[in-house]
């Protein structure tokens, strides 16, 4: 890895393994409600993985936090600005692209913008985010086809669309030139599912 997806991945490791003691959790605790492997935990913690977007939107959902407060340092701040660089790059495609989030909020209701590229040939798959989670899409570049469930849209560059995002969905380039577009998700109250449960079992 390099420096800067190094020290991305000790500041994820150093947050999750923080709040899953917050949690008085074991690893096989946090493995189980989050439907991730010990060992990739393991991993994770100890800042040694670059987990998929997948991995961390499973374990900030077990850990009742949002994405976004499981990768940025908790500070407690009035503003925060991400200087241009300096977005946490979450994902990265097999011909250069990349998914970067470059903002956001924590919990109960997180909300997260993005900026993708997507490389010709290149295409993320997501799975189902929690339930009520919603997406907004704004292509300024290329092509880009989004599947949402069985039905496929395509977009050309000024197209934008929202959909629900609690079920399964892909975005994919298919055409030369890359596809570059922002994306905001917003997840309702973030991981209460696993807060409800928690407190249940109390």
């Amino acid at each position: 890895m390099d420096t800067s997806v190094e020290l991305l991945a000790q500041s994820i490791g150093a947050r999750v393994k923080s709040e899953r003691k917050k949690h008085d959790w074991t690893l096989d605790q946090l493995s189980e409600a989050s439907g991730v492997s010990r060992r990739m935990l393991i991993n994770v913690e100890q800042g040694t993985a670059n987990p998929s977007v997948s991995i961390l939107l499973r374990l900030a959902d077990a850990l009742g936090i949002g994405l976004p407060a499981l990768v940025e340092p908790p500070e407690l701040r009035t503003a925060m600005i991400t200087r241009k660089g300096e977005g946490a790059a979450l994902w990265t495609g097999e011909n250069g692209g990349s998914g970067i989030l470059v903002a956001g909020n924590a919990t109960p209701d997180a909300l997260e913008l993005w900026d993708w590229t997507l490389a010709p040939g290149e295409r993320h798959e997501s799975e189902a985010h929690s339930e009520g989670t919603r997406e907004l899409l704004h292509l300024h570049k290329g092509s880009l086809t989004v599947e949402v469930n069985d039905e496929v849209f395509e977009l050309r560059a000024g197209d934008a669309m929202s959909f629900h995002s609690d079920t399964a969905h892909a975005y994919a380039n298919t055409h030369k030139t890359p596809a570059i577009f922002n994306l905001c998700v917003f997840e309702p109250s973030a991981g209460t599912t696993h807060k409800m449960e928690d407190n249940n079992a109390k």
